[in-house]
């Protein structure tokens, strides 16, 4: 995956609220594990690290089926990059998955 191509998705799950970032490092959470395998690779273009990828437990999907909530934390090492500067723009402090009120 390219670059631009890689920033381009990662800018999408910002405004989607799957992807924030928490101090230095960009915390990813989805119910798919396929987008969590496309995040790592999207770090890995723009030059960042992964650094783990757990499942954080299980959300209700309607009124008879749960699924698993993964998480994945990585590391991207330029301290001026753009994307945490489209992060401060457009992005949130929580994930669309936290349920603290």
């Amino acid at each position: 995956m390219l670059p631009p191509e890689a920033e381009k998705k990662m800018q999408c799950w910002i405004r989607s609220r799957h992807l924030i970032c928490s101090g230095n490092f960009f915390v990813f959470e989805s119910v798919d594990y396929s987008a969590v395998e496309r995040f790592s690779e999207c770090i890995a273009a723009l030059g960042g690290a992964l650094l783990s990828i757990e499942p954080i437990g299980k959300i209700w999907m309607g009124d008879h089926r749960q699924v698993i909530l993964y998480r994945a934390k990585a590391s991207l090492h330029t301290p001026h990059h753009t994307l945490k500067q489209y992060w401060l723009k457009y992005g949130g402090f929580r994930t669309r998955f936290d349920e603290r009120v």
